[in-house]
């Protein structure tokens, strides 16, 4: 997908290895312009500088406490988790 499109990936990091956590995963959000975060169909847009840190970090971490999978920084924006419509508008 990401070749097709002609996206580029810097880093891999493997999520079971590497567990982003509580502050960690807070520090990756509050740091974007804007936090897409795909569950299911659905997709929310935050903006960390606005938004709630409860609300965002409630959609953003799974059950077991750590960011969701897959997490794309792109720019200024981050993309958390995956459905097919959000993937095609806003990663490429």
């Amino acid at each position: 997908m990401f070749d097709e499109k002609g996206v580029t990936i810097k880093e891999t990091v493997e999520a079971r290895k590497q567990k982003i956590e509580g502050d960690d995963a807070w520090a990756i959000l509050a740091a974007a312009k804007e936090v897409i975060v795909g569950r299911g169909k659905k997709t929310v847009i935050f903006d960390p500088k606005k938004d709630e840190k409860e609300a965002i970090l409630k959609v953003c971490l799974g059950r077991t406490g750590n960011l969701r999978a897959p997490t794309l920084t792109m720019g200024d924006r981050i993309v958390v988790g995956f459905n097919d419509e959000m993937y095609a508008q806003f990663v490429g």
